[in-house]
């Protein structure tokens, strides 16, 4: 038998240049270097922003304060632990306790300092966007981006923070803790935990070139309503563009086919006022036009318009999906401010007959569609949330992201003001609500205690539940207006969904759907185990509780899709993903990069 020896390779005494550097992420990106694949660095809302600029369409200039810069903080104030020990105490379903944890978390934030480390580079950035556009201290906007923001799977709506017209070096270092404390709002808190995500996600911050604007507003490229490809949907405003995303103001309302150009629809609102920067003390102010002839007055002329269609266009074209887009004038130049994915987009919905004979009590905009009967409940802030009870019409002036637990208890949402990019509206569409906003008089005319019905593909609110019969307010009916079905298409190719949440399963599978491909188990694995890291659960021997909770689960599913196919993935948890956990600290690493330690690539 012969045998021969291999000899090994030699080990070099000097590791190669790569494994002998550390990589040290950059606290500072400017918008030309990012894009979308950039998330985890730059949030959602940088991404967009630098995706646009490198495609060409015209962005105000601007830098990103990235999620190296929120870690640094974080680690040289060693705010991690004290901020975990807060969130193990969360409670989102107790309005009190929510708001408490929220407070004691922004200002744990705001009384820390901000690292050398971090303010030279955000500074010398700041200095250099000074130098390029020749303005000394230039007005900027500070907005929060966050990882999981603006993205396919979620909007954050009008969650996170944004601070405009901030002047000087100082200013800008304290909002940008303010923009990093705005991750922890209770409004926020609420919408992780009810989503399902995780409640501690790290915060990136744009920097960009303040737009005085004219006037501004928003546009889909798809009806966000009718869910018609066919058309861009664009509202706008005099000012500032923060009084149509935040639904403060109803804008003119403008539908342009994307094929011929032709505008199909116009409809001038009575803008009641608007937000001008406020270039002395920062911010911004208000500017009544309830006697002003801007007031009535069409925001945007049909060149405009045309021009808007085209950068609409080009947006959705680049992304290859239908786009939410904010958008700034000022003299004969346009901006693009924002862009981001629309989340709640369906088949197409046709608009059914009235529900009743007669007048409607009240006439707006169908934001989100659907037919529902209930009893209304008028709110004028959120603080009143408690006086709305499950199944009721939700009656308000506007909505914005404090409002978000009130509304998930709705059966349908009616406001004075807003328009189909509004807060109500996007949220609403979201949340699956049915939706009516710009009526101007629905707080008024609508009483707590009516019995009414809303029909948000038109647009109109009734008196009444016509052929129905409502013993009790939780007993609100919700219709889907789903289009009259001869019998299902048939296709070689089978149609599954994404699901996650079980309260959705029933409604699903009665659609024509073959199936669920991807059953996520990060959603249910959470909430089974009761915010206790899994080992944690183990030794305290509720092995068998977490047991059920996931039987129970998977149950509503199978049985809502039998004999269809329920496809279900395990979940791959990271390290930073479980240490937040009750137990976590115990049995978790700590590691500046997850996906390639512990639990990542070494697993």
């Amino acid at each position: 038998m012969t045998t021969s020896t291999l000899t090994p390779p030699a080990v070099p005494t000097v590791l190669p240049e790569p494994l002998r550097a550390p990589v040290v992420a950059p606290i500072v990106l400017w918008f030309d270097a990012i894009g979308r694949s950039d998330i985890g660095a730059v949030g959602g809302k940088g991404a967009n922003l630098g995706e646009l600029t490198r495609a060409g369409l015209p962005v105000p200039n601007g830098f990103v304060v990235t999620t190296a810069a929120y870690a640094e903080f974080m680690s040289a104030n060693g705010l991690d632990e004290r901020i975990r020990d807060e969130l193990s105490r969360l409670e989102v379903d107790d309005t009190a306790k929510l708001r408490a944890t929220a407070d004691a978390i922004r200002s744990i934030i705001r009384e820390a300092s901000v690292p050398d480390t971090v303010r030279g580079p955000v500074l010398d950035a700041y200095r250099r966007l000074a130098e390029l556009e020749q303005v000394d201290r230039p007005l900027v906007a500070t907005r929060s981006s966050g990882t999981a923001e603006d993205t396919a799977a979620a909007s954050f709506a009008g969650m996170f923070e944004s601070f405009l017209n901030v002047r000087g070096e100082d200013a800008l270092v304290a909002r940008l803790k303010d923009c990093w404390a705005s991750g922890f709002s209770a409004r926020i808190l609420f919408y992780r935990a009810k989503r399902q995500l995780p409640t501690e996600m790290p915060v990136a911050v744009v920097v960009q070139l303040m737009i005085s604007s004219e006037k501004s507003g928003v546009m889909f490229t798809v009806d966000p309503a009718l869910h018609d490809p066919r058309h861009v949907v664009i509202e706008a405003a005099w000012g500032l563009g923060e009084v149509v995303v935040g639904g403060m103001v109803t804008p003119d309302h403008y539908v342009v086919d994307k094929t011929s150009s032709r505008i199909i629809a116009r409809t001038v609102a009575r803008k009641e006022f608007m937000l001008l920067p406020d270039e002395t003390a920062g911010g911004t102010r208000r500017i009544d036009l309830d006697a002003e002839p801007l007031a009535t007055r069409p925001v945007l002329e049909d060149a405009e318009l045309r021009a808007l269609l085209e950068l609409a266009k080009r947006t959705e074209a680049h992304y290859g999906v239908p786009q939410d887009i904010e958008f700034a004038i000022r003299g004969d130049r346009t901006f693009l401010v924002q862009t981001r994915p629309i989340t709640a987009l369906g088949p197409a919905t046709p608009t059914p007959p009235e529900p009743a004979e007669g007048s409607p009590i009240v006439r707006g905009l169908g934001a989100s569609p659907g037919l529902v009967s209930g009893i209304v409940r008028v709110i004028a802030e959120p603080s009143e949330g408690a006086k709305l009870q499950q199944g009721e019409i939700l009656v308000a002036r506007r909505t914005s992201p404090d409002w978000v637990p009130v509304m998930r208890r709705a059966a349908a949402i009616v406001t004075d003001s807003g328009g189909m990019t509004s807060h109500a509206s996007i949220v609403s569409r979201e949340l699956g609500i049915p939706c009516v906003v710009g009526t101007a008089h629905a707080t008024t005319r609508l009483k707590d205690g009516m019995l009414v019905t809303v029909d948000a593909g038109a647009g109109v609110i009734f008196a009444g539940a016509p052929g129905r019969t409502l013993a009790a307010p939780e007993s609100a009916v919700t219709e889907a207006h789903e289009p009259a079905l001869a019998a299902p298409v048939v296709t070689a190719t089978r149609l599954y969904v994404n699901l996650a949440e079980p309260e959705r399963a029933d409604e699903i599978a009665s659609r024509d759907v073959d199936g669920v491909g991807l059953l996520r188990a990060e959603f249910m694995l959470l909430s089974a185990l009761d915010n206790q890291h899994p080992r944690r659960l183990l030794e305290s021997g509720r092995a068998e509780e977490f047991v059920t909770r996931m039987s129970d689960g998977l149950r509503i599913f199978g049985k809502a899709f039998a004999p269809r196919p329920v496809v279900y993935r395990a979940m791959d948890f990271r390290s930073n993903e479980v240490r937040g956990l009750e137990g976590g600290a115990d049995f978790e690493p700590v590691e500046d990069n997850p996906m390639i330690g512990y639990r990542g690539c070494y697993r």
